[in-house]
């Protein structure tokens, strides 16, 4: 690796690289959310139709993902602030990151019921 090369493999290499594609996968969301919400205007029945298919065990597990995403892209994005406006930030972004990880990890554990409890339910009865 040549001299000099800010990111080597490391935490600050993968916690850029996860910012990156949640963001990203964020973005896509938008996106799509977008034109299904858009498509109430050109055909409520096909609005109702996409909807329908919203309330899906699989598409649980993908809002799931999103909140993953969302929390994921939060909390790191928190940490980048906090290494690149405070003087210390740079010392301690390793600690920082792995703040971040461990309150990501609760509060996904955390996630679990109220986001995925729904296709349980559907999937297993109550």
């Amino acid at each position: 690796m040549p001299a000099g090369t800010l990111y080597r493999g490391r935490e600050g290499m993968w916690s850029w690289v996860a910012h990156r594609v949640t963001g990203v996968l964020i973005f896509f969301f938008l996106f799509v959310h977008v034109l299904d919400t858009a498509l109430v205007r050109v055909s409520p029945e096909a609005y109702d139709e996409v909807v329908a298919t919203y309330k899906t065990p699989i598409v649980a597990l993908l809002e799931y993902g999103l909140v993953a995403a969302i929390l994921f892209h939060a909390l790191n994005g928190l940490r980048v602030i906090a290494v690149d406006f405070w003087s210390k930030g740079p010392r301690y972004q390793k600690q920082m990151l792995w703040s971040v990880v461990g309150i990501w990890v609760v509060l996904m554990a955390g996630a679990v019921y109220p986001v995925l409890g729904h296709a349980a339910r559907e999937l297993f009865g109550s």
